[in-house]
Parts: structure tokens; C-alpha cells; sequence
């Protein structure tokens, strides 16, 4: 159903790990270590990951974002949003995945897969509870995430089940119908997707979370989109699509007009007057405790 709320990431095993000292912000403990872990043969095939408050915690993964081109998950050492992830007692992993045009999106989700899998299996030894695990992404990010969340075949060729996910988080996407947003993109946002997902129509409906929707899927959704056109339908017309399927789906506007919202919901979530934090806290703590 969909739940109306106010506005307010062949793996071997971890030794690829470099104990860092986290960046720390006014919202983490000093004395939290950062690990890079490597989940793959190829450079980008990379994590970056903090421990939770206790050994059990749950596990929350972001995947950056970055028009499938671009990004990169060092971005992320500092940020408000996953400082404030790990001050609610989370452990929080930043991923990395290859990029366009040396990988195909097919492939960026394949690594997102990956990544999920060599964290889970590697849980008891990073120090966090691997039956407690969320997903989450922002623009790109939340693409990958949102079709890793509803097409099975990339975590089963991980070794993993839908239910391996508790929920997942997806931040201001566009590209959740990928035919429909290329019909509707302007020419600069047409060129970005025609670069990752080509002109083949039935590439784009298999990368496309909205022509996966039907069961089976990831238990929970939270979708997010800003006042932007693009992530607005295309946020709606997902979260639709899921609840016909009986996924537990909340689609929620958060304030923010066009690209500048679209970057500011992923530069100041986890500010306490950011209005999105407290629905992704409450997501969390619903679907993670």
C-alpha cells in the first residue's frame, strides 16, 4: 500500500581491506574506522565501509550516483547523510560499481549485486548484523538500486534471494521507466541515457525497475523524488507499479525544485532540518530494527 507521510552496494575473502581513519563530523564517534574493501578483480569493483554502534548492527548501503559515467564513493567520507546513518547505530557501506562506457548498466547492477553478496557473506567478520541489510542510492544510484530491488536475476546470479534486502531507499531517479524518460528528456539528458542504455526498446524495458515491478520484489520501498518533472512521474508511476505487485511501497515530495534539489537531497540528508531525514529515519528504523 502506499503510505502517506508528512513533508517534512566471484568474491574472495576481505583481504583487500585498508582500516582508515573515518572524517569524522560533529555527528560520529572519533574513534570509528573506515575499511576499503574489494569485492571484485577491477579497480572500481570496491567498497568503502564503517561499523555500526555494536556488532549486530544493521548494514545500510549507498550507491552513489553520476549518470552511470560518473561518481565515485570516496565522495561520500564526510557526508552528513552517512555520518548521521552511523550516528543512528547503523553500519554504513559506500560502493563503487564500473562505469559507462567501459561497463554496461547491466553490468553496474551485476556489481551492485556483488557487492550486497561479499558484504553479507563477510558480515560476521566486518562486524554487522547480515539478515538486517538496506539498500539505497541516489540518482543513477537509485536506478541501480531500484532495479536490483525488482529484477531477481542479478541477486540470484549473487547468490542471493529478494529477501536478502529489507528494504530499499531510492533518492530522486529518473530513469525508473527508461523508454518513457527518454521519450520525455531533453537533448542533454537524452544524450546520458542513449550513452547507457542505448536504442535498442527492449535493452531499455530489461533495465527499466518499472517493467519489473511484479512480484517477486524487494519487501519495502521508500521513494523520494524532489519538484522535479522527470523524477516526479517517474517516482509516482514506480511506486504504482509495486503496490499492484503488494510490495509495501511510500513515495513521498520532499522540497527542492528541479537540479538543485535533486543534488541537495543527496548533499544535506541526515541534516536534522533537512525534511527528508526524518522519513528516512523512520523508514529505517521500521524496516532495520
Amino acid at each position: 500500500m502506499r503510505i502517506a507521510v508528512p513533508l517534512l552496494l566471484a568474491c574472495t575473502p576481505i583481504v583487500a581491506s585498508t582500516a582508515l581513519p573515518y572524517a569524522a563530523s560533529a555527528q560520529t564517534e572519533p574513534q570509528s574506522q573506515m575499511q576499503r574493501l574489494s569485492y571484485g578483480s577491477d579497480e572500481l569493483q570496491a567498497a568503502l565501509y564503517w561499523p555500526g554502534q555494536s556488532e549486530n548492527a544493521p548494514l545500510v548501503v549507498f550507491v552513489h550516483g553520476g549518470g552511470w559515467s560518473r561518481g565515485d564513493m570516496g565522495s561520500t567520507i564526510g557526508s552528513t547523510m552517512l555520518s548521521h546513518w552511523q550516528a543512528q547505530g547503523y553500519a554504513v557501506a559506500s560502493i563503487n560499481y564500473r562505469l559507462v562506457p567501459d561497463a554496461t548498466v547491466e553490468q553496474q547492477a551485476s556489481d551492485v549485486a556483488a557487492a550486497l553478496a561479499y558484504l553479507k557473506r563477510n558480515a560476521g567478520q566486518l562486524g554487522f548484523d547480515a539478515d538486517r541489510i538496506a539498500l539505497s542510492g541516489h540518482s543513477a544510484g537509485a536506478h541501480l538500486v531500484g532495479l536490483v530491488g525488482t529484477d531477481p536475476s542479478y541477486l540470484e546470479a549473487a547468490g542471493l534471494q529478494m529477501d536478502d534486502v529489507r528494504g530499499v531507499l531510492a533518492l530522486d531517479g529518473a530513469g525508473y521507466d527508461v523508454p518513457r524518460q527518454m521519450n520525455d528528456a531533453g537533448r542533454w539528458l537524452r544524450r546520458t541515457y542513449q550513452e547507457a542504455f542505448g536504442s535498442d526498446r527492449s535493452r531499455q524495458q530489461a533495465l527499466s525497475p518499472f517493467h519489473h515491478a511484479a512480484a517477486p520484489n524487494a519487501p519495502d520501498f521508500l521513494i523520494l523524488h524532489v519538484d522535479r518533472r522527470a523524477s516526479r512521474g517517474q517516482s509516482e508511476s514506480l511506486a504504482e507499479a509495486l503496490e499492484s505487485a503488494g510490495t509495501r511501497t511510500q513515495v513521498q515530495r520532499v522540497p527542492g525544485r528541479g537540479m538543485r534539489g535533486h543534488m541537495e537531497i543527496n548533499r544535506r540528508m541526515g541534516e536534522p532540518d533537512y525534511p527528508a531525514t526524518p522519513i528516512v529515519d523512520a523508514w529505517l528504523e521500521r524496516v532495520l530494527r
